[in-house]
This record gives C-alpha cells, structure tokens and sequence, in this order.
C-alpha cells in the first residue's frame, strides 16, 4: 500500500532544501494546480493563470526558507494565498497599463496593508487544498484496484451517480445493495465535480 502524504510541516521542512527533488515534486502535485484554479477563480485567462502560477512558484522557491510557522503572522496557507492575490493583482495592473502597474514602492506598500485574505477566500483556499490532495491520492492508489472496481467507486462515490446506473452504463447488471446509502459522498465533501475520462 502506498504511504500517506507527508504532513505540511514536515514537507515544508524538506523544500527548504531546493535539491530535494522528491519534497519539490510533491509540493508541485497538490499545489501547483491548487494554485492555478485560484487565479482562474479570479477571472483570469488560462495562459496567464499558468504564468501567475509560475511566478508564485518561483516566489516561494526564492523565499521558503525564511518563512517560519508563525501563528500571529498566519498560517503557510494564508501566506501561500496571499502571494497568490499579489501575482494576481500585479498582473490585473499591468494589464490594464495602470501607472501604478510599474511596481512602485506606494503599490508595494498598499499591497502590504492589505488584510490577509478574507474568511471567504480562505475557505475557498482550504476546500481546493482539500480537493486537491484528495485527487493526489486516489491518483497514488488507483493502481491497487482494478479499473472496473476503480470506475465503479468513482461514478458512485466521487460523480454522486446512483449505484443501479453505474453497471447499466457498460452493459453490466446493478449490484445488489446490502444497506442503504452511505450518509455522504466524496462530491458532497470535497464539492468534486464529474471528472470527464
């Protein structure tokens, strides 16, 4: 069976040294398109969510290690969403050829009055962490399960279909049901949507 994803903390130790290949590829799993949907979230074209999440990679690659656990400066969340909107925001600017899109100390110094994010971006933040290792590991355990067993829990438990659907839709009979639903479904936790295959 393969092991468990490593705690944030413990990860986060591992990527302040830049040659652990391992730590990096990691992190670049769950965050890196974590990192992308927000900036989509902000109504951001798809080529510049890629080169804002770019840029807020190579800001935590240059700055990971001076960033200390910190209750009273926030949490690695809060200061990962956080550089996010700044990438964000520096890039809304120089598009729309603002004078103060030339990064000036007075937009710095605005940018860093700013509250950290708002409870609803946070949240937001923590259900695409949520989703997101979610995803990374039924991708790390997909291979111990058949693919019919495989499909079977996903149509049902993730795409929220009715398990008297799922062996109609290859041609198979309905299983029997033993009891009754489950109380949730992964789409109820983690919000997934149908993923198209």
């Amino acid at each position: 069976m393969t092991s468990l994803p490593e705690t944030r903390a413990s990860l986060l130790l591992k990527l302040r040294d830049p040659g652990n290949q391992t730590a990096w590829a990691e992190f670049l799993q769950i965050y890196q398109p974590l990192i992308f949907r927000l900036a989509r979230r902000r109504r951001v074209q798809d080529a510049d969510a890629r080169e804002v999440t770019q840029e807020v990679l190579v800001a935590v690659a240059g700055s990971i290690s001076r960033w200390e656990a910190d209750p009273l400066r926030g949490s690695f969340r809060g200061w990962l969403a956080k550089i996010t909107r700044n990438v964000v925001v520096n890039l809304l600017i120089r598009q729309s050829r603002h004078p103060r899109g030339s990064g000036d100390s007075n937009l710095q110094r605005w940018l860093n009055q700013q509250p950290e994010p708002a409870s609803e971006e946070s949240a937001l933040f923590d259900h695409e962490e949520e989703r997101q290792i979610f995803m990374w590991a039924a991708e790390r355990i997909r291979s111990e399960f058949k693919e019919s067993t495989w499909l079977a829990f996903w149509r049902t438990a993730v795409d929220g279909r009715e398990p008297s659907v799922v062996p109609a839709e290859k041609g198979g009979q309905a299983p029997r049901r033993l009891g009754a639903s489950p109380p949730f479904s992964a789409h109820d936790v983690y919000g997934l949507r149908p993923v198209n295959r």
